[in-house]
């Protein structure tokens, strides 16, 4: 099941729509008003775009022990640990080094040596155990050629993947580049990690999203090896 999820997973390489509220570039317009929450506005600024060779991903800057990771999908930043990835927001962009990858879950790390200044991360708050059904969530990412989009949704359910474990099901939109975007409840706490979309038919369907739940991800021991390496050096490994 989960070869055939990860058919429709969310990087993005070209796509373009007719849209009547994008610019000739087909780039989405900024929102110059809105009613979204302070946890909502939050989780927006953090989020960012990650490229890849193939195209883009989502993901979300954090911080951990003072220092800013971002958090994403093994998928987008698939590469060797220590591959180099060109983390952007609006105007600004760094780079950021692969120092966590899991493939089971679709989860990975990024590390920033060099930080973003205009950008506010999400604290590294997580969730302590998969949420009810019904429960709000909701997540920032890039999906297709459009620029940051904001979605509200609820947990719809569960799935049982095989050698993989329990998966969230959300009802929300999603589409492709929308992967690796990290999804948060209504406080702000990290519920997981978008990495794909349900199937049916053939086709997809842009409303039944898959999280891996960030309970899959021990932080801790994911920068274990990261902080063999850099000692001191990183603040978070101090």
């Amino acid at each position: 099941m989960r070869t055939l999820l990860i058919i429709v997973a969310f990087l993005i390489s070209s796509v373009s729509f007719a849209q009547s509220d994008v610019d000739s570039q087909y780039r989405t317009i900024e929102v110059r008003s809105s009613n979204i929450s302070a946890v909502e506005k939050n989780v927006r600024d953090a989020a960012v775009e990650i490229l890849t060779i193939s195209g883009h991903g989502s993901g979300s800057l954090i911080r951990y022990r003072g220092s800013q990771f971002v958090i994403t999908a093994q998928h987008v930043a698939s590469g060797e640990i220590g591959s180099s990835y060109i983390i952007q927001k609006e105007k600004e962009a760094k780079s950021g080094e692969l120092v966590y990858s899991d493939l089971t879950n679709d989860m990975a790390i990024l590390w920033l040596k060099k930080e973003f200044e205009s950008i506010e991360p999400m604290r590294f708050s997580t969730t302590r155990k998969i949420p009810d059904v019904g429960e709000e969530i909701t997540y920032s990412g890039y999906p297709s050629s459009h620029d940051i989009m904001t979605y509200r949704g609820r947990v719809a359910g569960y799935e049982n993947i095989e050698g993989v474990g329990n998966q969230i099901l959300l009802h929300t939109f999603g589409w492709f580049g929308c992967s690796g975007s990290v999804v948060f409840n209504s406080r702000g706490d990290i519920v997981g990690v978008l990495w794909g979309l349900d199937i049916l038919n053939g086709i997809p369907v842009e409303s039944m999203i898959w999280v891996s739940p960030i309970q899959n991800l021990d932080i801790e021991l994911a920068l274990s090896e990261f902080c063999k390496s850099s000692g001191e050096d990183t603040r978070a490994c101090r």
